[in-house]
């Protein structure tokens, strides 16, 4: 895991734990795409400290304010831009 739950409700400013399973949900979905942007594996990601770090909150404050209308190509040119600097060069 690069963000725990703790740091991903209080990055969406979540108080209560009703809604810990749609977060964890979230978070997984989100460091999955991070990782699959990065074309990284999950240490060499976790290695990109505050950058990786940033990505992962960043995907999933906005897969949790559009759950319902997520604009996923868009969110995927975003985090090529967030990741630029650490994304692994295509085959």
């Amino acid at each position: 895991m690069i963000v725990g739950l703790p740091k991903a409700k209080e990055y969406l400013r979540i108080d209560t734990d009703a809604e810990d399973a749609l977060v964890r949900k979230l978070l997984r979905a989100s460091e999955q795409l991070c990782l699959d942007v990065s074309r990284l594996g999950v240490e060499e990601f976790k290695a990109c400290g505050a950058i990786g770090k940033t990505a992962v909150l960043y995907t999933l404050g906005y897969l949790y304010e559009h759950r319902d209308e997520a604009d996923h190509k868009k969110l995927t040119v975003t985090l090529r831009a967030l990741l630029m600097g650490v994304r692994r060069e295509g085959f």
